[in-house]
């Protein structure tokens, strides 16, 4: 029988304190209650619950002075789940840089 393959193992020398908030300008929608704000939320064309995303791109919950989470106790779950240091953090951190 054949082995499964092992999860990839984020890179640890990845942190949030020094990160380009690349994961900020992706598009989340609220799938369950994690206590955000309303403010910071916005209903899209079809009707689910999405961050809001301001003119620069980022989500409204950034502060743009230091890229960290104003609300990060109570982010979203599809954020909670965006493992830092994984391979979806590479890929955008990777997309971000190349983009600058």
């Amino acid at each position: 029988m054949g082995s499964v393959p092992a999860a990839p193992v984020p890179d640890l020398r990845i942190t949030c304190d020094d990160c380009a908030a690349a994961c900020c300008k992706l598009e989340v929608v609220c799938l369950t209650e994690t206590g955000v704000p309303r403010h910071f939320t916005t209903r899209d064309a079809w009707g689910a619950i999405t961050m809001e995303r301001l003119d620069d791109g980022w989500c409204a919950a950034l502060d743009r002075d230091t890229l960290l989470c104003r609300i990060y106790d109570r982010r979203p779950l599809l954020c909670r789940e965006f493992e830092m240091g994984g391979p979806d953090c590479l890929a955008e951190r990777e997309g971000a840089w190349d983009n600058s």
